[in-house]
């Protein structure tokens, strides 16, 4: 005679137990607390290299730019010896006299991905506008910018008779000078210094400045990698810091021709 199953739900049920299915959820979450942190790692690591390439591109692009041989169109420098930064800098957004996208005004990053001086930890796109230099409104908004460069290759201090900011013309003889851990380029936080109504393309720490550069009224160090800082040089490397001022050997007091 066959014996009927009982259908009273117990331990011999398939299925999970209300107790083992809480287990279940707490080792998961455990391991998602474990693997998260980590993923979120990996990728602000992933996204510190791809702005440290961004900037060796451009040291390197500077080194091309600025020797005597190897240098392309240089815009209205082209007929000088010397050149400006600020010709640099609207060579590498593609701006002015080196305008290199298809519409104006172009919005970047584009459908083709291009997105020149662009750190990936700063969101928001761009603006560039053809026969306009970078400051004077050939990129915007100015607090969606990345990179900042070094304002005492840009302008001199001069003290004597009055306080003024004069153009600096650069030379390969006047960057060679300085040695190739000059600063020429590094992450900005240009929310900071539009805060401060001041344009973030240009920066540098006051030093000893005893007029134009002090009170620290153009240094902006934007620490965007989880509290690092990275920077390009005019030998064309790329090195990473915390505490930019306290590095040995970084020359942030470097003026050309001085």
């Amino acid at each position: 005679m066959k014996t009927a199953h009982s259908t009273t739900p117990g331990r011999g049920a398939a299925g999970f137990t209300l107790l083992e299915a809480l287990v279940v959820v707490a080792i998961v979450a455990v391991l998602l607390s474990l693997v998260l942190p980590m993923s979120r790692g990996a990728m602000a690591s992933a996204r510190g290299f791809t702005c440290q390439m961004g900037l060796r591109a451009t040291a390197f692009d500077f080194t091309v730019f600025a020797d005597d041989v190897l240098h392309g169109p240089r815009g209205s420098d082209s007929t000088s010896q010397t050149f400006t930064l600020a010709s640099f800098q609207d060579s590498v957004y593609g701006l002015n006299e080196f305008w290199a996208w298809p519409n104006d005004p172009h919005v970047l990053p584009d459908a083709r991905g291009a997105n020149p001086m662009r750190c990936p930890e700063v969101r928001g796109p761009i603006t560039v506008r053809a026969s306009m230099p970078c400051d004077s409104g050939g990129v915007s908004p100015w607090q969606n910018v990345s990179f900042a460069f070094n304002i005492r290759l840009h302008v001199r201090e001069v003290v004597s008779p009055a306080p003024a900011a004069t153009p600096v013309r650069l030379s390969a003889a006047a960057l060679a000078a300085g040695g190739a851990t000059v600063p020429l380029v590094w992450d900005v936080d240009a929310p900071a210094a539009v805060a401060s109504d001041v344009a973030p393309f240009y920066s540098g720490p006051s030093l000893d400045s005893p007029a134009v550069f002090a009170g620290d009224q153009y240094w902006w160090p934007g620490l965007h990698h989880r509290g690092v800082m990275n920077v390009g040089f005019v030998g064309g490397h790329v090195l990473s810091t915390r505490r930019p001022l306290s590095e040995s050997g970084w020359l942030w007091a470097f003026v050309p021709g001085s």
